[in-house]
């Protein structure tokens, strides 16, 4: 990474500082205009970053990314349902089994110190 890439992401960064500052400093101000601070100040470091070559690599791989995702088969709605089931009663099955080891467990454990029944 060049000296002029590394001056340009601490500039992306201070934007981004300066807009979450601004946030703050004008804290007595409508929620709207502090929102568009800050995203004033995300959309400004992101332009200076995307002028790095680390910035340009990063946004070809998020473009990448995207159309990677675009590739993926999906499960169906159904699939997704009977999955999500199987998961839930298998997340029951087991907390019944670890309740009833906890449970043997202390009355063994009570039983040894005389505690029991």
């Amino acid at each position: 990474m060049t000296k002029t890439d590394k001056i340009k992401l601490a500039l992306a960064f201070l934007l981004l500082m300066a807009g979450v500052a601004g946030y703050y400093y004008f804290s007595d101000s409508a929620p709207v205009v502090r929102l568009i601070i800050v995203l004033a100040g995300v959309a400004a470091a992101a332009g200076v970053a995307w002028t790095a070559q680390p910035g340009k690599q990063f946004f070809a791989f998020s473009k990448e990314s995207v159309a990677e995702t675009r590739r993926v088969v999906w499960p169906t709605r159904k699939e997704t349902v009977q999955t999500t089931g199987v998961v839930f009663i298998l997340v029951v099955v087991v907390a019944l089994f670890l309740w009833v080891v906890d449970a043997s467990l202390m009355w063994l454990v009570q039983l040894l110190i005389g505690q029991g029944a």
